[in-house]
């Protein structure tokens, strides 16, 4: 005959804490202040539970396996004084009351900051697993004890019957300190986010999680949450670092939103990044940072693609695929003569549909929107809302190609002249 699995029951923290756990003959062996876990695992398992003493008044681990419900009571199994352990988690373990309860966490999949109220756990087979965590306000009611007055309070006035706001904890982050963001690194949870839902979350923060959050993260998903962020907020980012990592994240960002970057930053500071950066992007960065912010020069990138007019389409896809990853644009192909003056443009997608052998020559479109390297941002800001163009060509005074400047360095001009 089949025996009937072992039921699997939701269990709150907010139901264990403070609650009495007594022996095999009924005596009371104390009461459950926190329990323990490793936050790293995808979810964790409560290893030991944090005991107030009946006898003695003092603190102590025990093992969680030693626990058993029964009848709704929390019986523990026959302790000797050796098993009791003084109250320090072990290795890679914390106390999870005193870590998350109150704390703010990311909603990875939400992608928002959230404040924990309480935490789920799934107590099967003897063994408690910590699988979600409450956001609500039902969850904050559970716990001071509201949760059935004020309930009735709502089902009867307003017909209104709470539920829970749970987040599985595999989409939570913890972020009170760096160590708890080391913890999960290997699940990357935060660098899964869009660079610019991590710098909304990241400018909720206050000043001490920023920079946890902001030196968890690989360097490439540092430098497109960085160009995502508010510059003063950059600003206080960098700032805390040293040189050596500022300099690496600053050579993964676009080269116009990395002048801008240094050029807010101190002197002394960013002289000592450019120093440490490679030599040839901190001389594009410093060729930018000649141009004054608010004039094309300012907002160009000299990051782009360009060719002879002889090139044939097939040798431009070749280059294409050789760099097209330490570009800040790939989507336009500029056409220049041996001096650098602008021919024509040509578009990615009429380069993939282009007959292999043609010439580019052949190719471009000579009808050609640019802007003056002097020119100013609104004049610029309606040249794209007309052209409706991704990037536009800057050029000096005898058509010379000097950089691009890409649409989303200009969005929050050009965003208000788009309904026109």
């Amino acid at each position: 005959m089949a025996m009937n699995p072992e039921p699997q029951v939701f269990v709150f923290l907010s139901e264990l804490l403070g609650r009495k756990i007594v022996d095999s003959e009924g005596r009371p062996v104390g009461k459950i202040l926190d329990v323990t876990g490793n936050l790293a695992e995808m979810y964790p398992p409560v290893t030991e539970v944090l005991v107030h003493l009946a006898e003695g008044g003092r603190n102590v681990l025990i093992p969680w396996k030693r626990l058993a419900e029964t009848r709704g009571a929390w019986v523990a199994d026959p302790l000797k004084p050796a098993e009791f352990r003084e109250p320090v988690p072990r290795s890679g373990e914390l106390f999870l009351k005193e870590t998350l309860l109150d704390k703010q966490v990311v909603d990875t999949d939400g992608a928002k900051i959230r404040r924990v109220n309480d935490l789920q756990f799934l107590h099967a087979h003897r063994i408690l697993h910590l699988v979600h965590v409450d956001v609500g306000f039902h969850g904050l009611l559970r716990r001071v004890g509201l949760e059935r007055p004020i309930g009735f309070v709502f089902r009867t006035l307003f017909d209104y019957v709470m539920s829970d706001q749970l987040i599985a904890w595999k989409f939570v982050q913890p972020v009170s300190s760096p160590d708890l963001l080391r913890l999960n690194v290997a699940q990357n949870r935060l660098a899964q986010l869009h660079p610019a839902d991590l710098a909304d979350i990241i400018e909720e923060l206050d000043i001490h999680q920023r920079s946890a959050v902001f030196q968890s993260l690989d360097v490439e998903t540092a430098a497109e949450t960085l160009e995502e962020t508010d510059p003063k907020i950059q600003v206080r980012l960098i700032e805390d670092l040293d040189t050596a990592n500022a300099s690496d994240i600053i050579e993964e960002m676009s080269l116009s939103e990395a002048a801008d970057l240094i050029g807010d930053l101190p002197k002394e500071r960013a002289e000592g990044i450019l120093k440490e950066m490679e030599k040839d992007v901190a001389e594009d960065v410093k060729e930018l940072l000649t141009h004054p912010e608010e004039k094309a020069g300012g907002l160009m990138t000299t990051s782009f693609l360009s060719f002879a007019p002889e090139r044939t389409a097939e040798e431009a896809m070749e280059t294409i695929r050789r760099e097209a990853e330490d570009m800040d644009l790939i989507y336009y192909l500029y056409i220049v003569d041996e001096k650098e003056h602008l021919l024509g443009v040509l578009s990615l997608r009429e380069l993939l549909v282009a007959p292999p052998q043609a010439h580019l020559s052949e190719l471009m479109d000579t009808r050609i929107v640019s802007v003056k390297i002097e020119e100013k941002k609104d004049r610029i800001a309606d040249d794209f809302a007309k052209y409706g163009i991704m990037a536009m060509p800057v050029v000096d005074d005898e058509n010379r190609l000097e950089g691009v400047i890409l649409f989303k360095n200009l969005l929050e001009v050009v965003a208000p002249k788009l309904g026109r």
